[in-house]
């Protein structure tokens, strides 16, 4: 199972045409709370995105860097950086934890009942309708052109059939998903993060 968080950073670096070295970590086995790991992640959580001798952690957070550092899909001005952040942050409060949750439950990483799932169900199709609002606007989530706010999202979206969720009730977030995965560079989860270790 290919942790969506991970796939983020992949999918950013994939983009961007940037080689990188993937190390991989199994979170079944619980590779992620092993105090060697835990080095490079004070959170135990995938992934750590090691840049020279830093490691950079939380996937939003990475994002901005490698959009910064390698100076694509960044917003053009600080107002539009400012946007872009306040959309990575509402992605991961209300779009991501609910169809992740729901993935969780369905790949049997967790466990809770119907109403809990009810719960995550109806927050999701929530954060969905507003995403659906703002893609009847623009071609893209800030206007013209994809930043990491579109990233970030189409992460989360990727994984929607698993969370046992239907997206033709949004023809916007449909159709932008087309165009995100027309991009050049563009790959799935299965095509950037094999599921063992790869280094340059």
């Amino acid at each position: 199972m290919t942790s969506g968080p991970t796939y983020t950073v992949g999918l950013m670096l994939s983009l961007c045409r940037y080689p990188f070295s993937y190390i991989h970590v199994n979170l079944r086995e619980g590779q992620h709370k092993l105090p060697d790991y835990l080095v490079k992640n004070r959170y135990g959580q995938v992934p750590a995105l090691r840049d020279g001798q830093t490691y950079y952690v939380q996937s939003a957070a990475i994002l901005e860097h490698l959009a910064e550092s390698l100076g694509k899909f960044d917003g053009k001005s600080a107002f539009e950086k400012h946007r872009i952040r306040e959309w990575l942050f509402w992605q991961w409060d209300k779009l991501a934890l609910p169809i992740f949750r729901l993935r969780a439950r369905a790949r049997g990483f967790r466990q809770f009942g119907d109403e809990v799932r009810n719960m995550y169900d109806t927050e999701a199709k929530a954060a969905l309708s507003v995403l659906e609002h703002e893609l009847g606007k623009n071609e893209w989530i800030l206007g013209k052109r994809p930043t990491i706010a579109d990233v970030g999202c189409f992460a989360v979206i990727r994984y929607l059939a698993e969370a046992n969720i239907d997206l033709s009730p949004y023809p916007n977030v449909l159709a932008w998903k087309k165009r995100f995965e027309a991009l050049p560079g563009f790959g799935t989860p299965e095509q950037i993060l094999p599921m063992e270790s790869r280094l340059l």
